[in-house]
């Protein structure tokens, strides 16, 4: 495991030290943060194979932190061993049993941290990998057709109400054209076309 990264957030250099020596010396590089806000930068500089993060810490707290690492799919990857003197403090926070990550009290042996380390990246390896849904297609305000006042099936019957007349005008005009000899007839018809062309306009307006 040479060239691994491990990052340790806790304000206690006691505990940061004793992470130090209880690791194979040569395997691993210790890197080491005082309180959450450091150890989020950290996080983001220095890309660690492992987070031992400490519950209770000051600037940003371990269950901000955690909140940080859990809500962003790059850092969830990351195998993480969280570390409390009381576990009831984590408990609270998050409930057993801990299925992404590992959680060691304090203060705790060498057996101890290498067992913790190593069920970390295995539960990290058996994490699915989030993938970020893809955000809801916004429809632009352009796309949005005009409102015109006047609703489409009304504009589709009063069209086929004036196809209906025309048809009615044509079989009238034929009517009309043998009875020419008829004065009466012919100009109640003429009054009777008046008027559809009247109803026709007052429509078309």
């Amino acid at each position: 495991m040479a060239g691994h990264k491990i990052l340790v957030i806790d304000d206690s250099r006691v505990i940061r030290n004793t992470v130090r020596d209880m690791l194979p010396p040569g395997n691993f590089e210790i890197l080491e943060a005082k309180d959450g806000l450091e150890g989020m930068n950290l996080i983001y500089q220095s890309h660690p194979n492992l987070i031992m993060l400490d519950f209770l810490l000051p600037k940003m707290s371990g269950w901000e932190v955690f909140q940080q690492i859990q809500s962003k799919p790059e850092l969830q990857s990351i195998p993480l061993v969280l570390m409390s003197g009381r576990k009831e403090e984590v408990t609270e926070k998050i409930s057993e049993p801990f299925e992404y990550f590992e959680f060691i009290p304090k203060p705790f042996d060498q057996k101890q941290l290498i067992a913790a380390i190593k069920t970390a990246m295995a539960k990290a390896r058996n994490r699915p990998v989030v993938v970020p849904s893809a955000p809801p297609a916004v429809v632009a305000k352009d796309t949005v057709p005009p409102d015109t006042g006047v609703a489409s099936a009304d504009i589709q019957q009063l069209n086929a109400k004036i196809a209906k007349m025309q048809a009615e005008i044509d079989a009238l005009k034929k009517q009309v054209a043998p009875m020419a000899a008829m004065p009466s007839e012919v100009d109640g018809l003429k009054k009777q076309l008046a008027q559809i062309v009247t109803f026709i306009k007052q429509k078309l307006k």
